[in-house]
C-alpha cells in the first residue's frame, strides 16, 4: 500500500502509549523537525543568557549517513520490539499515528515561522540546494497550483534499509508525515505520492498541489 493512514477512530492502548511517548525525540530529529532549515531555530533559542552543561553544544563532526544512523539507533530497537510483540500490522499503524502527530508539528511550525502562507512560500524548503546533504532530488513541476519533486537518494531510506526498517515499516517511520506537513501550514496544500523509494521503487515522486 503507498499510502497508509490510521483510522480517526484508532482507539488508545497501552502499546500506543509507549510508542507515542519514547518515540518521539528519534521521529522529530529524524522524521522532519530537523530538515526544515528555519525549524532548528525554534527549538534553540540563541538569546538565552545562560545554558546548562547539558545544553551547550559540542563541535561533533559527523557525515550525515552516521548523523541518521545515530539518530535512528534508539528507534530501530523500539521498533523491533514491537514487532516481535505485536507483529508488523499493529506496528505500522501505531508508527503511522506518530509519524502523522510529527507531520503535522514540522507544518504548523513552518507555518508559525512564516510571514506568509502561500503556495510558493511553502514550496520554498523543497527546492535544491535544499536538503542537498540528505537527498539527490530534482523539480520536475512548477507552476502557480502544483509543485513536483522526484527524490532519487534518501539518507532516511539508506540509513534505515541498512538496518532493516525499509519496506512498509520505514515508510510508517518516515515518509507517512509527508502527507500531514503540507495541511499543516495550510489547509488548501496537500501532497500525492504513488512511488517512495522506502517501499522498493526507483524514485519518490512529491506532488504538492494548492487545491484553493
Amino acid at each position: 500500500m503507498k499510502n497508509p493512514k490510521c483510522s480517526s477512530g484508532c482507539t488508545t492502548i497501552d502499546r500506543r502509549s509507549l510508542l507515542t511517548r519514547t518515540a518521539p525525540a528519534c521521529a522529530a530529529a529524524c522524521l522532519g523537525l530537523g530538515r526544515f532549515p528555519g525549524l532548528s531555530a525554534l527549538v534553540n533559542d540563541p538569546t538565552a543568557q545562560e545554558q546548562h552543561k547539558f545544553d551547550v553544544p559540542e563541535d561533533i563532526s559527523m557525515s550525515p549517513r552516521q548523523s541518521g544512523q545515530m539518530m535512528y539507533r534508539g528507534m530501530a530497537e523500539l521498533v523491533r520490539s514491537l514487532r516481535s510483540e505485536l507483529g508488523d500490522t499493529e506496528t505500522v499503524r501505531l508508527l503511522n499515528i506518530t509519524s502523522a502527530e510529527v507531520g503535522r508539528q514540522v507544518g504548523t511550525r513552518q507555518s508559525q515561522a512564516s510571514p506568509n502562507k502561500d503556495f510558493q512560500t511553502f514550496v520554498q524548503v523543497f527546492r535544491p540546494p535544499n536538503y542537498a546533504k540528505a537527498l539527490t532530488h530534482e523539480v520536475v513541476e512548477d507552476s502557480e497550483k502544483v509543485f513536483g519533486l522526484e527524490v532519487r537518494e534518501c539518507i532516511n531510506h539508506e540509513v534505515l534499509r541498512s538496518i532493516g526498517l525499509d519496506g512498509e515499516i520505514g515508510h510508517a517511520i518516515v515518509c507517512n508525515m509527508d502527507y500531514y506537513w503540507p495541511p499543516a501550514f495550510n489547509p488548501a496544500f496537500k501532497m500525492e505520492r504513488t512511488k517512495t523509494l522506502m517501499q522498493g521503487d526507483d524514485v519518490c515522486n512529491h506532488r504538492y498541489i494548492n487545491t484553493a
